[in-house]
């Protein structure tokens, strides 16, 4: 039996790194986001509150880089926290 071919453009899009963005917002507190980025995405809480403030002064942060698969899974996890963010 012949194998199907690997396509060119499905190899460079499993390599290709994807960011995970935490938008700003005006109703969750510092302590809820730094929270939801140690349990969600396993930050530690001085690199959390980092990016928190990040997010914070200038509107967005890139917060995690990695498979599509995996940041999608974080996304889900801080929606349901209730914090704003999108995979780029």
């Amino acid at each position: 039996m012949k194998e199907k071919p690997f396509s060119h453009k499905k190899r460079l899009e499993s390599n290709k790194l994807f960011t995970l963005v935490l938008l700003n917002d005006d109703y969750n507190t510092f302590e809820h986001v730094i929270e939801s980025l140690v349990e969600v995405c396993g930050h530690d809480p001085v690199q959390a509150e980092q990016c928190a403030l990040i997010t914070h002064h200038k509107g967005s942060c890139d917060i995690k880089s990695g498979s599509r698969q995996i940041l999608l899974s974080m996304r889900t996890g801080l929606l349901d926290r209730n914090l704003s963010c999108e995979v780029k």
